[in-house]
């Protein structure tokens, strides 16, 4: 995303009057700018590729193809889009699903204006928008159902420096930048640093996969 250009998103509902106050509220912003609106899961995959938006404003429940499905097949085929899943429960599993699928975080539907706006930038900025302290709720709460691949995810991290493991680890037990910086006795600026090489080795797009990808592995 250029500099300083709106962030360009795209409205996935199958109710026409939740779009349609979604779009009122997010045309209010001066830095924000919906490109389209999408129907089903189907629709949304294909204005997706199309469209290229920045973020993707999911919803779970719809005709056709599924939010998890459109979620998985969009970081699949348009990987600069972010998708950020908007579910009634906030802990529900199918919100669970897309971020395993590939979302960069989820919010309830009745979530104050502000904050939505708040979510759609940090999720374009690169962030993830639930906190690690969250997805390790959902974690817990769904671990039963996840299968545990030990010994391949456990590889997979080999590629990283001790230093690398060791915030790779702090961002899994869900803490963030400062709090890291703190446990390891560096600076803020060092911490994202390093925060980012370990999401460009592991080949994760955000926290929130870093945290899926440690529970995994079992180490947490």
């Amino acid at each position: 995303m250029v500099a300083d250009a709106p962030i360009r998103t795209l409205i996935v509902d199958d109710h026409e009057l939740i779009r349609r106050g979604m779009r009122m509220v997010l045309d209010a912003e001066d830095d924000i700018h919906v490109v389209g609106e999408a129907v089903s899961g189907t629709e949304a995959v294909h204005l997706a590729g199309q469209l290229t938006p920045d973020v993707i404003l999911m919803d779970i429940r719809m005709p056709e193809m599924d939010g998890i499905e459109a979620t998985r097949r969009i970081v699949r085929e348009t990987p600069a889009s972010r998708v950020l899943v908007l579910t009634t429960f906030d802990l529900d599993e199918y919100a669970f699903g897309s971020l395993r699928a590939g979302a960069s975080g989820f919010l309830l539907k009745n979530t104050p204006p502000a904050q939505l706006m708040d979510a759609i930038r940090a999720i374009a900025a690169g962030d993830a928008l639930v906190s690690p302290r969250v997805t390790r709720s959902m974690l817990d709460l769904f671990a039963s159902r996840l299968p545990r691949q030990t010994a391949s995810d456990e590889s997979r991290l080999s590629v990283l420096t001790e230093r690398e493991r060791d915030v790779f680890l702090a961002i899994a037990k869900g803490l963030n930048n400062t709090e890291i910086g703190e446990k390891l006795f560096v600076s803020e600026s060092t911490v994202k640093t390093h925060v980012g090489r370990v999401l460009a080795k592991l080949d994760l797009r955000d926290r929130v996969q870093a945290v899926i990808l440690a529970f995994e592995a079992g180490l947490v």
